[in-house]
Order: structure tokens, then sequence, then C-alpha cells
């Protein structure tokens, strides 16, 4: 038997601005959409144009609080092949939410609070 990865979930509570968010701190795109035929919760997955792995984003309708994020310990990483790009791009949109120099990673969050972690490729 073997599994292979698929997707990672976020909830959002605004689609709109968590999907421009995505698409202008990291590339992502939507490649498929699912939405209720109630209305009541659309997905979106999001795509880098090379990995199959996907980011699903999830709204629902009648979400109005902020999600509880715990203390966020779950988080996704993304390599970038120009670091300091990434970095002064981030820095500019002011979603770098942890540094480590030390490593050479840091961190940015995104609309929800969730953090993505960006690390350079080796």
């Amino acid at each position: 038997m073997k599994f292979t990865f698929c997707h990672n979930n976020q909830n959002v509570l605004d689609l709109d601005k968590s999907l421009k968010f995505y698409e202008e701190a990291l590339g992502l795109v939507p490649t498929r959409e699912i939405v209720a035929d109630d209305g009541s919760f659309k997905l979106v997955f999001l795509g880098d144009g090379e990995s199959p792995h996907r980011l699903e984003l999830t709204w629902l309708r009648d979400r109005t609080e902020p999600y509880n994020l715990g203390e966020n310990e779950i988080h996704l990483a993304f390599v970038t092949d120009d670091f300091d790009a990434a970095h002064a791009k981030h820095k500019e949109m002011g979603c770098i939410c942890y540094e480590n120099v030390e490593m050479g990673i840091y961190f940015i969050s995104d609309p929800d609070g969730y953090w993505l972690e960006v690390v350079p490729s080796k």
C-alpha cells in the first residue's frame, strides 16, 4: 500500500483577500474550485505550477469569527530560488512574522494568521 501527498487545507474568512495574498506573496494560483450547490462553502485549490501538491482554501459562508489557530505550531514550508528577493518582497508586504537568521529561514503570516515558512533552495 502506498500513500502520496495530495493537499493541505486551511480555512479562511475572506477568500478574495486570501487568494490575493497567496498569489502576491507566493505565486500560488487557483487550479480547481468546488462550490456547494447551496453556496454554503467554496473550496479553492492553489498550485505553484511545478509540484503536484495543492493548498486547499476553504471558505464557509456562515463563518464570521476568526479561526482559533491555537499555538500555530503547524505550518507549510516553501522553498525559494531567490531568498533575498523573497525576503525583501515579504518585508515590503509587511507579512514577516518571525525570522531565524541563524537557521537562514523566516516565516510569513497570511490574512488568517497561518504561518508559512520560507527557506532557501540548497
